[in-house]
């Protein structure tokens, strides 16, 4: 096992669970608890979901890098775009609610899927620039 390999895997855990953490933190503060309590999508469930995206996005980029290293910009494009439409499926439940509660819930996905963006991209500009 090559822990080089295994090191985005680490990165995108360790910053996942900072980034729960820092973000229960500020939503304590912002977003009321009886809103929060009645999100779709609890923080954590998100988190998770968008943790589990972005490895296997970071995998299979690894891949395109093995098999056809002048196509991982592309792959990221393609992974990203079906990513921002599975995104888009979950959070169509929270667009056609409307409740005094739903500005909160949109910005809370947003934030998260933004965070996670970031994240991937980051990554995956590790993997572009990785000389093999």
């Amino acid at each position: 096992m090559n822990p080089k390999k295994h090191r985005s895997f680490l990165i995108i855990l360790v910053v996942a669970i900072v980034g729960l953490i820092i973000h229960k933190i500020i939503t304590h503060f912002i977003i009321p608890k009886e809103f929060e309590d009645n999100f779709i999508y609890s923080t954590p469930l998100l988190y998770g979901v968008f943790t589990v995206l972005s490895m296997v996005i970071i995998y299979l980029l690894m891949k395109v890098k093995e098999t056809a290293p002048d196509s991982v910009g592309y792959g990221f494009l393609a992974l990203t775009t079906l990513k921002m439409v599975m995104a888009y499926a979950l959070l169509r439940p929270v667009i056609h609610i409307h409740l005094p509660k739903t500005p909160f819930e949109k910005l809370n996905f947003f934030a998260v899927f933004i965070y996670f963006l970031a994240i991937e991209t980051y990554l995956s500009i590790r993997i572009l620039n990785n000389k093999q």
